[in-house]
């Protein structure tokens, strides 16, 4: 697909902080792009600076090979292409109806027209029955979803997302995540979305824009992100909760063994890291198996498989996080299991546990 839009060495300053530095980023038609990054990143700058309601303090954005900032004019015609939709939805004292045809009045579309428009976005949102409504007595997801019918009505080509669900229970926000997946398909029109969700970014986006600092750190499809992260904050960003100090020993074919500090003092990953550098080991806590029975762990490892590292330790705490617990361990060894599978190890805080995980779930880290 060809790129729609191109960023080119954009930086904005306010004062003297620096909010965003050097932002290179392209984005091809149709594509779903997630922004990820912590609080205060610069993730809603960027998109502000994409709706052309900022203005950079230095680089330039391409809309279709065109400089967006060439003109007042210039401007003003690709801001019609785009439509945004902020975290708080923003809803005015009149009907549903009203508040979605908004920009549609606006741009002096006739009512015939309007109305055609109005209640093809109403369907796809889900909001049909309640056109007449006052806008304001809507609860808060029924609201963003008036706020992406308003969105979409004037058939932008790109749409604008900052974190659409942040201050929504989790039902409204599966049906907001529902919609946006719909709307991506029917309206064929590119959503770029800011998120501090990373489960969100992984389910919605064809690729994801990691920013930490003002800075675009890894870009590429989310599994790429979410398990073989470039750098140690942004591993621990994704949820890579164990990461372990060590060197490598030895490499044999990609199969590398490295020391570290924790018993049984080896753990083995594929990877490129030749003997003698310091490395991160990086393992995801859903990747790790946990079982009482150490011949359990030993008949895993001789099926065939790459589950090579197996770790004797002790069990700290349980937690449960809704179908699943996490459960941390001795030597800061992390796992996430399903409550089914805690049940039948009959799994207690206190226990012995040995950990299996395979190398070909170790992620290894160079030290820069």
């Amino acid at each position: 697909m060809p790129t729609f839009i191109k960023v080119n060495n954009i930086s904005k300053s306010f004062g003297r902080k620096e909010i965003l530095k050097s932002i290179d980023l392209e984005i091809e038609e149709g594509e779903n792009l997630a922004l990820i990054g912590p609080s205060g990143s610069g993730k809603t700058t960027l998109l502000r600076i994409l709706d052309l309601l900022e203005m950079p303090t230095s680089g330039k954005i391409y809309f279709n090979g065109v400089d967006a900032n060439a003109s007042r004019k210039r401007r003003l015609e690709i801001r019609r292409r785009i439509g945004m939709v902020f975290q708080k939805p923003v809803v005015f004292k009149a009907s549903v109806y009203d508040n979605i045809g908004y920009g549609l009045k606006f741009r002096g579309v006739d009512k015939r027209r309007t109305g055609e428009k109005v209640a093809r976005a109403l369907d796809v949102v889900g909001l049909s029955e309640y056109a007449d409504r006052s806008a304001p007595t809507l609860s808060g997801g029924e609201a963003q979803r008036v706020a992406l019918a308003r969105a979409i009505v004037t058939e932008p080509e790109v749409l604008l997302l900052d974190e659409p669900t942040a201050n929504l229970d989790p039902v409204s926000t599966e049906k907001i995540e529902a919609l946006i997946s719909r709307i991506n398909r029917e309206y064929d029109v590119m959503i770029i979305m800011a998120t501090h969700d990373m489960l969100q970014g992984q389910r919605l986006a064809d690729r994801i824009a990691v920013i930490i600092g003002g800075e675009i750190t890894q870009i590429g499809m989310p599994e790429q992100v979410f398990n073989t992260p470039v750098s140690e904050e942004i591993a621990r960003f994704v949820g890579v909760e164990n990461i372990i100090y060590g060197v490598v020993e030895s490499n044999e074919g990609g199969l590398t063994v490295v020391d570290v500090d924790i018993s049984p003092e080896k753990i083995t990953g594929i990877s490129d890291c030749k003997s003698g550098e310091e490395v991160r080991i990086c393992i995801r806590p859903e990747e790790i198996i946990l079982s009482k029975n150490m011949n359990i762990n030993m008949t895993v490892r001789g099926r065939g498989g790459s589950a090579r590292n197996v770790i004797c330790t002790n069990v700290e705490k349980m937690t449960g996080i809704g179908p699943l617990v996490r459960v941390k361990m001795a030597n800061s060894l992390v796992a996430l299991i399903t409550k089914q599978s805690a049940e039948e190890i009959g799994l207690k805080d206190g226990d012995d546990v040995y950990a299996t995980f395979k190398s070909t779930s170790v992620h290894l880290l160079r030290k820069f």
